[in-house]
């Protein structure tokens, strides 16, 4: 996907959260805001609004001084997902059929992006969660999920955001685990989960976890370390969260899964998904076939 006029108010807003988290001085804001507002009009649109974003997330961060304007929200996702995990599994139907459960809860927990809405209360964000696990998962999809996962020789995870990470590691449970590499951000961008998260999460005790080595919102390919590359490259399925890897693998010759709540007009035109929805895109490009569906 490309970065697009539609693309740059919702960049401002970004900006401008992002900004307010670490800085409290109201002629300070404005005049990183002015550096940032100068940086997009200078961008190039032709890549990726993942990259994009990487740009100015990088400028407000040199410009605040403030290496992780998100960290406090980070750690409290993390929490909040790990004292409704089990409510939010029961919710999800674990007893009915296991597999489908996680993958709605793994859909689900895609609703903890501060690229989307930093301003969700606790209380919102648990009855949005719970909602959301409640609704009924497309379980064709689901099974061939499970299925090609089932048949893969290596599967790459690559998770989304802090909290949705915890939640994460229902569905990596259910699947091959001695099959599976874990990915994450190199280093803080959003709410985004770093190493950090995944150790929260406990994900490395149960499987490989490896760092992209880049600072973007997504996964770019040309800006990941050589090791992050090369297991990229090893793996013949990829299952990935959020919009952020959509925007930035969308176009890829692997078998991929995305699972994301749409949050924006752009990226539901593309994955021919309706804003709002909770969804699942397939996407084979060896045969450039690709599939939807969405969780009621």
């Amino acid at each position: 996907m490309k970065t697009v006029v539609d693309c740059i108010p919702c960049f401002v807003r970004q900006a401008s959260e992002a900004i307010a988290l670490c800085v409290s001085d109201d002629a300070r804001r404005a005049e990183v805001m002015r550096r940032v507002l100068s940086e997009l009009a200078r961008i190039e649109w032709t890549g990726s609004p993942s990259r994009t974003a990487q740009l100015f997330h990088r400028t407000i961060r040199r410009e605040t001084g403030t290496a992780d304007p998100y960290r406090s929200m980070k750690a409290r996702m993390n929490q909040v997902a790990v004292e409704l995990l089990p409510c939010l599994r029961k919710d999800a139907g674990m007893e009915e059929e296991p597999f489908t459960a996680m993958v709605r809860l793994a859909v689900a927990g895609n609703l903890m992006d501060a690229g989307s809405k930093t301003g969700l209360s606790d209380a919102e964000l648990r009855t949005a969660l719970c909602r959301a696990c409640r609704g009924e998962c497309a379980r064709a999809l689901a099974r061939d999920l499970f299925d090609a996962a089932q048949r893969a020789q290596r599967i790459l995870y690559l998770t989304d955001n802090a909290g949705e990470i915890v939640l994460d590691r229902s569905l990596i449970e259910m699947l091959p685990r001695s099959k599976i590499t874990v990915g994450v951000r190199g280093s803080a961008v959003l709410n985004d989960a770093t190493m950090a998260d995944a150790e929260a999460a406990g994900l490395p005790g149960i499987v490989s976890v490896i760092s992209n080595g880049s600072d973007a919102p997504g996964t770019l390919l040309d800006d990941c370390s050589p090791d992050f590359r090369r297991v990229f490259e090893e793996s013949d399925l990829i299952i990935a969260k959020g919009q952020g890897n959509y925007e930035s693998l969308s176009d890829t010759a692997k078998h991929a899964f995305f699972l994301m709540h749409i949050e924006c007009p752009i990226v539901a035109a593309h994955a021919d998904l309706p804003v709002g929805a909770m969804g699942i895109c397939e996407r084979n490009g060896i045969t450039e076939k690709t599939r939807t569906c969405i969780l009621q």
